[in-house]
């Protein structure tokens, strides 16, 4: 050792700190086999620290946010893709549209022949027309079966009325006919006794012979009274049965009158059933309207046209599939995220979440909307069997509907099948 390093290690004592004039020979004094001093400078002590505590409160960042948020590159955005059919069968005379083509709701897409349906169109009408002047005559016909049918109850009223007066008067007759028969009937009975008493008186002259002719003579009078009276009494009859037949044809059309109502109502009903026909005739005439109206088939959604099968001089049946329009708006498109079921503790509707998408290379902003009823194995074609024996234990995933917040892509850059990297904030 110098002497001069003897000297200052002799001038301080233990427990002190030599000044800086007498520690900077110290700090530069070289023994042998050794370098200069390392001892650092205090501004480097202060940078290391500072640089120290930024590593520490990156790394509590760090784990805070490990804490705070669940992700998984396990999801792609979904969408809603919408089959565009025909509803009625024809020709297909245009194609409006290609693949990849955006389109707005109500643009028309294929335009199918429709003179058939035209024709359709023109059957209905007149059919219709048909109907209505049928149901326009049936319901007028009702006030007029009212009207006839009171008239034919008062006319058959009065018809038995004056029936039964002349079946009356005839019967009155016909007692009288009676009676004048039987009194000439008797008359003759008499004449004949008379006839008969003077005949053999005459014969003896007791009589004169006059008297016995006025009595013959009487006789064939009264004979011909008796036969008179018979046609009379005959004909008196006949006016009975005439009269009687008069009162049952009077009494049958009365019983028919008073039918009126019964007659109104089927008057109603005929005019019930035309104005059904009418109705359901109107109603052939709107399907057929309705059929010529989806002959032009347009567009259900705004979005971009995909798997175009349709073609011109094409036939289609009804339901048969033409296209497919993939709306892009932000109810339509929305993130399915497969979280691991050890991510879903704290996860729940309504957290917010960050989706990066890897095509463009940015994020955007969305929040939970629901979690999946159960596992993506347990909606698979063939669920897993965990009764055999073998049971391995995997984690399971659950898909998770991250919606978009609105106003984010008002470009539609965003299509459904992009792999997206969503994280969302439980915490």
């Amino acid at each position: 050792m110098s002497n001069e390093t003897k000297d200052v290690a002799e001038e301080t004592k233990p427990g002190e700190t030599p000044s800086e004039a007498e520690a900077l020979p110290r700090a530069n004094a070289v023994g042998p086999g050794r370098g200069p001093s390392r001892r650092l400078k205090p501004r480097t002590k202060w940078t290391l620290g500072g640089v120290s505590l930024l590593v520490l409160m990156g790394l509590i960042g760090f784990y805070r946010h490990v804490i705070a948020w669940e992700s998984t590159d396990d999801a792609q955005i979904d969408g809603y893709v919408y089959p565009v059919s025909s509803r009625v069968s024809g020709y297909v005379t245009r194609v409006m549209v290609d693949d990849h083509q955006y389109v707005e709701a109500g643009t028309v897409l294929v335009q199918l022949d429709g003179k058939d349906y035209e024709v359709r169109v023109a059957n209905a009408r007149a059919a219709l027309a048909n109907s209505e002047a049928n149901a326009a005559a049936q319901k007028t016909g009702v006030p007029l079966t009212s009207v006839n049918t009171s008239s034919q109850l008062s006319d058959a009223q009065a018809a038995v009325t004056d029936a039964d007066a002349g079946l009356a008067a005839a019967r009155e007759r016909f007692d009288a006919a009676q009676a004048a028969l039987e009194q000439a009937e008797a008359n003759d009975v008499k004449a004949q006794d008379d006839v008969n008493r003077y005949k053999p008186l005459a014969a003896k002259d007791e009589i004169p012979q006059q008297r016995y002719t006025q009595a013959v003579a009487s006789q064939k009078a009264t004979a011909a009274g008796v036969a008179a009276a018979r046609a009379s009494a005959a004909a008196a009859q006949e006016g009975v049965t005439q009269a009687q037949a008069r009162l049952a044809q009077a009494q049958a059309r009365l019983a028919y009158a008073r039918t009126g109502p019964q007659q109104i109502s089927v008057q109603r009903a005929r005019a019930d059933a035309a104005e059904a026909e009418a109705q359901k005739a109107s109603a052939v005439l709107e399907q057929a309207r309705l059929d010529l109206q989806y002959t032009t088939i347009v567009a259900p959604v705004a979005g971009i046209v995909g798997q175009r099968s349709v073609q011109p001089g094409q036939n289609v049946a009804p339901g048969q599939q033409l296209m497919t329009i993939v709306p892009l708006d932000s109810p339509n498109i929305w993130v399915t995220a497969n979280f691991k079921e050890t991510q879903l503790r704290h996860m729940k509707p309504g957290q917010p979440a960050r989706i990066y998408v890897d095509t463009y290379g940015r994020e955007y902003d969305g929040r939970v909307l629901s979690i999946a009823g159960a596992s993506g194995a347990r909606f698979s074609l063939l669920p897993p069997e965990n009764a055999t024996g073998n049971y391995v234990k995997v984690v399971q995933r659950i898909a998770v509907k991250i919606a978009f917040d609105k106003g984010q892509d008002p470009q539609h850059l965003l299509r459904p099948g992009m792999s997206v990297e969503p994280e969302v904030r439980v915490r």
